[in-house]
């Protein structure tokens, strides 16, 4: 079987290597999580899937230290962050046990006129069939415990197919589960080219696709699915924020930096447009600018850096060749705009970036936030809306009608209220609209969309 070679995108160490599966391969594993759905003697019970996701969750937390060095290692994102995420992942297993009894049945009126006497009805909900799962490898853990957990808890077998760049969490999940006493067939990890991947999705076999990852791949294998089959698509953003003339800045400026140089901007709702009324714009950029100028910016092995590499040099020269024409029509470099390394980008604050500069039109999805100033909250709200992508937003103010007022008016499937864009716990409805994708996702959400409502009738004769 050929291998490739897993390498650190901050040194380009070799960190690790995975085994590349074929065509044949893939097929295969199709045939297997098929077959185990097809035959109900083998279906997990309720009792069954509780009693290893409560293993699976042990052994997580048994299994930290390694799980966190092997993330750090192959996605690069800060150790801190990954601490935070592996624990984030620990409690997204007990949000999947406590979310099965909430999947529920309900009663279906009857005896309401002649046709529909003497009946009574009722409806539950059952696994909807094989899910495929094609994941990103900004949150090597915590996405594969997002897109393997709610299926296993659902009672329906899946496929996952991690990023190209951080498999080895991905099987190191996977086989915790194994140990967890999940049978193999329930959860597959295949590690295979891109060619292949598209078959996993659109296989008439499949009933669910998960995706995390580009709008382009996305919606291609969405127009492909198979006949019936559901998918949840999880694309980018570019997390607007609007500050109004009476927000606190002592706490929104840290909220701010956090959330935009948190792994590097690599994040679908990394802060990356600041709207700030024109009375406290340029404090505001001068003030994420400073803070952002101190951020510790290196290896993402060592405790004390905040902002580590981008995944590939190809990802850290492209950021640097954006900000440079940024700057070039016209916006004001505050801090950063330079390479650190091959690897690393310094945290960068652009004022006033004209509105065709690709900061301004597209994702970052790198160290890079953009200040600029309006004047009336109409404005605001029509540059925040400018682009076709909805995701979340956030807006600072004091003033509670002010914060309604952008709450019903941006574009957005959640707005924060004094906070950043990135906030999220895993019981809450997370996913985008229009070209940030289709459905939600969110631990609850996902096995609801993995389960099919079944109704049953029953003629009495009393």
């Amino acid at each position: 079987m050929t291998t490739v070679e897993v390498l650190s995108p901050f040194d380009g160490r070799k960190v690790g290597e995975v085994s590349i599966h074929n065509r044949k391969q893939v097929e295969e594993a199709l045939e297997r999580a098929s077959a185990v759905f097809a035959d109900r003697s083998k279906w997990l019970t309720i009792l069954q899937r509780v009693e290893i996701l409560e293993k699976f969750g042990k052994l997580l937390e048994a299994n930290q230290e390694k799980l966190i060095q092997q993330a750090v290692a192959e996605g690069g994102k800060p150790f801190l962050d990954t601490k935070a995420e592996l624990l984030r992942a620990i409690d997204g297993v007990q949000v999947a046990i406590r979310s099965i009894p909430q999947l529920l049945g309900r009663e279906i009126p009857m005896n309401l006129n002649e046709a529909s006497m003497g009946r009574m009805a009722y409806t539950f909900r059952e696994p909807l069939g094989v899910v495929s799962a094609i994941s990103a490898f900004n949150h090597p853990i915590n996405l594969i415990i997002h897109q393997v957990v709610p299926a296993i808890a659902s009672g329906c077998p899946v496929i996952i197919k991690p990023a190209s760049k951080t498999p080895l969490s991905c099987f190191s999940v996977v086989e915790l589960l194994y140990q967890a006493e999940l049978p193999r067939d329930w959860c597959q990890a295949v590690f295979c080219s891109n060619d292949d991947a598209e078959v996993l999705a659109t296989d008439s076999r499949v009933s669910f696709l998960s995706f995390i990852g580009s709008a382009k791949v996305g919606w291609g294998l969405r127009s492909k699915l198979a006949a019936g089959a559901g998918c949840a698509l999880e694309h980018g953003g570019v997390a607007p924020v609007v500050v109004e003339a009476d927000a606190n800045l002592e706490e929104a400026v840290p909220l701010l930096v956090k959330a935009g140089f948190y792994h590097a901007g690599q994040v679908c709702v990394s802060v990356q447009r600041v709207y700030a009324h024109e009375s406290l714009a340029k404090k505001l950029a001068e003030e994420m600018a400073l803070k952002a100028g101190k951020l510790v910016v290196g290896d993402p092995a060592n405790p004390k850096t905040e902002v580590g590499p981008l995944i590939s040099h190809s990802e850290c020269q492209r950021v640097s060749d954006w900000v440079d024409e940024a700057v070039k029509k016209g916006a004001k470099l505050l801090c950063g705009g330079k390479k650190i390394s091959d690897s690393c980008y310094a945290p960068t604050v652009l004022w006033n970036p004209p509105e065709d500069a690709k900061v301004s039109r597209e994702e970052v999805f790198g160290p890079v936030v953009c200040v600029y100033s309006y004047k009336k909250p109409e404005e605001a709200v029509r540059r925040a809306n400018s682009l076709p992508v909805c995701f979340q937003a956030a807006v600072f103010t004091k003033n509670i009608d002010q914060a309604f007022y952008y709450v019903r008016h941006l574009q957005a499937t959640a707005v924060m209220v004094n906070d950043h864009t990135a906030f999220r716990v895993d019981w809450m409805p997370f996913g985008g609209r229009m070209e940030s994708g289709l459905g939600m996702g969110g631990i609850h959400q996902s096995m609801k969309d993995m389960t099919a409502e079944k109704m049953f009738v029953v003629k009495t004769n009393s």
